[in-house]
């Protein structure tokens, strides 16, 4: 194997595979990455046998061949040379690469590629294309509110349902529950219910952030999201997620109209005031305002009014986690949002019309 590549190509292949590269393990050859070359690319490849990340960059091939090396290293070496460097890596005997640019050279120790671990291949059967933007959108939305609680290993993921031509996903750590749904471009056969584990999602999310398609393919145990130039493979969560449709509040009558930004930054401001022995922030609700405070016992208080309008002809006090309404409101676009409350003992609720809704457990609230 012998090939030329810019740092920016190579550099760009680094980012996609890097957080696949095994840590702990005691497969040795799970911290390597596998370098394969194409026709006129080179496609590297990481896995930590969970989640497996592909990216296939340009190059200019000399000679083509495979092998592995050492992940950490080579990182480590590649961005150490200048931003404009043109990079060229060679293979020699028992899988030594020589690394060059400029007048530096490396020489590092690598593995054969027929010790690294085959990654599957899938079927287009059960499989749907999306856009970047729809699916960044709905994961934007939605993966804040897995647990990150290891007890309840289900929850540590997000469950995607694909049925006819729709698409959902839901989250929930079972104090507050994500759930967004989206129309499919085209209708599809698939009648699925899958959990993807947090560490997927968020490496899918990394590679949402350019526009264009993604492709999703299925099999028993494990999903595939594919883009032009790279891919992600991931074992799913095994266990039955819970029937969250059962704690979805009916709509209710009682509805906080309010600027987005205004909610935002005013829970944020009373959230300073908060520490691991009370959390709560009190919400304060009557027909043209919402009072926002925070009063901590040796800490301090703060106390912040806003504009907003209340259909309700009672007044109510009520406590919420500021994290669980500020994760919402940042992720949200519109100007503008719709509080459903009932009562101090009810959760609250955020509605985008039919596309998504946001359940959050209220909490108790010191005076």
């Amino acid at each position: 194997m012998e090939l030329t590549i810019s740092k920016a190509n190579l550099s760009e292949g680094i980012q996609t595979v890097q957080n696949a590269v095994s840590q702990k393990s005691s497969l040795p050859i799970l911290g390597n990455v596998l370098l394969e070359t194409g026709k006129d690319s080179l496609k590297l490849t990481a896995t930590d046998l969970d989640i497996g990340i592909c990216s296939i960059v340009p190059a200019e091939i000399i000679t083509e061949g495979a092998t592995t090396i050492p992940a950490r290293k080579f990182f480590d070496i590649i961005r150490s040379f200048p931003e404009d460097s043109e990079i060229s890596l060679s293979m020699r005997k028992n899988n030594f690469v020589n690394i060059k640019s400029g007048k530096a050279q490396f020489r590092i120790i690598g593995l054969p590629k027929e010790e690294f671990p085959l990654l599957p291949e899938f079927k287009d059967k059960d499989s749907i294309v999306i856009e970047n933007s729809t699916l960044r959108e709905m994961m934007n939305l939605t993966e804040f509110a897995v647990s990150k609680d290891d007890t309840r290993y289900v929850l540590n993921g997000m469950l995607f349902t694909i049925k006819g031509d729709e698409i959902c996903i839901a989250a929930t750590d079972g104090r507050r529950l994500a759930v967004c749904r989206k129309k499919l471009p085209k209708k599809t056969l698939i009648d699925r219910e899958v959990i993807i584990p947090t560490k997927t999602a968020q490496e899918v999310r990394r590679l949402l952030a350019e526009d264009g398609e993604v492709g999703i393919k299925f099999s028993d145990n494990q999903v595939l999201f594919s883009f032009p130039n790279s891919f992600i493979l991931s074992r799913l969560i095994e266990g039955e997620y819970p029937n969250y449709k059962n704690v979805i509040p009916v709509k209710s009558e009682k509805e906080i109209r309010v600027g987005r930004e205004d909610f935002l930054s005013a829970t944020r401001r009373a959230s300073i005031f908060t520490d691991q022995d009370s959390l709560a922030v009190k919400l304060s609700i009557k027909k043209k305002r919402l009072t926002i405070s925070k009063n901590t016992p040796y800490l301090g208080e703060s106390k912040e009014e806003i504009s907003a309008e209340y259909s309700g002809s009672d007044e109510i006090e009520i406590g919420f986690n500021p994290k669980y309404l500020t994760d919402v409101l940042r992720n949200l676009s519109e100007e503008e949002i719709i509080f459903e409350v009932n009562d101090a003992s009810k959760p609250g609720v955020i509605r985008k019309g039919e596309e998504y809704t946001y359940v959050i457990l209220p909490m108790q609230v010191t005076t």
